[in-house]
């Protein structure tokens, strides 16, 4: 099977693959995720470009968010405090982003250095429902547990020709929450044999079924409250496979962030 980034590309205005683990055996149930309670994540991010949803990303100061390299393009709006794309039920704030800047080696074939800041234009109103997510100050371990949100494909299973479940992806309006936790990096290098890098960390449950997908580019893995990884690329379709994600890892990127936040 070939790897992709988690993002929109090819697909309608995407959202994520989540559910228990118990619930792979029944029917009309998501894979690998709930709903979150909302504003439960209150640095997630929603990147549009031209009103139509793209990427996820994460606050991490007034000024500054974070995403995926891949989730660049000419023009971005970031919008805040959301739970429901589709309603406005009042904390929501819109940006326009004076400066996109993506690592300088980023390299899309490898998704090596799979990082992007973004400078808002003007800052956030920090809040209960808007406020950032702090940067770690040491690397995630193996087994730690973590949370990954975003609003990227959902996957329902449903009773295919005979009795095999057949997958089917919808799109979510309310931003979704799964519970996974890091691989360590031997096992992860067998499922990708020579793609992940020590730049990049693994995250999911063992036998799969939990992981993000299309439309959760570029948002947030967070570990006991911490900013952990950035969903990058996995293996496709992401809704059947048993291969973990493979997220940016962001304590690899803390001196970049740091000095690109002081000079820009």
């Amino acid at each position: 099977m070939s790897t992709t980034s988690r993002s929109h590309q090819g697909l309608p205005q995407h959202r994520p693959q989540r559910a228990s683990p118990a619930a792979r055996d029944d029917t009309d149930k998501m894979l690998g995720g709930e709903e979150c309670e909302p504003h439960s994540q209150p640095w997630q991010v929603a990147l549009f470009e031209r009103g139509r949803f793209n990427c996820g990303a994460s606050l991490i100061s007034a000024h500054w968010v974070l995403s995926a390299a891949h989730c660049q393009t000419r023009s971005l709006r970031v919008r805040l405090g959301e739970h429901n794309l589709r309603k406005r039920d009042g904390p929501e704030q819109l940006r326009t982003v004076a400066r996109i800047i993506p690592h300088p080696r980023y390299e899309a074939r490898s998704h090596r250095h799979d990082v992007m800041l973004l400078r808002l234009t003007r800052p956030a109103r920090l809040s209960r429902q808007a406020r950032p997510v702090a940067l770690p100050t040491r690397c995630p371990q193996p087994g730690e547990a973590c949370v990954v949100s975003g609003w990227g494909l959902v996957s329902d299973d449903k009773p295919g020709t005979k009795g095999i479940p057949e997958s089917q992806v919808s799109l979510p309006d309310t931003l979704h929450c799964a519970n996974i936790s890091v691989i360590p990096a031997t096992s992860c290098n067998e499922d990708y044999p020579g793609r992940v890098m020590a730049s990049m960390v693994c995250a999911g449950v063992e036998g799969g079924g939990t992981d993000s997908c299309e439309g959760d580019s570029g948002g947030p893995l967070v570990c006991g409250g911490v900013l952990q990884g950035i969903v990058s690329w996995g293996d496709v379709p992401c809704d059947t496979t048993t291969k973990p994600g493979v997220y940016t890892k962001v304590c690899s990127y803390l001196e970049w962030i740091k000095e690109t936040i002081k000079r820009n």
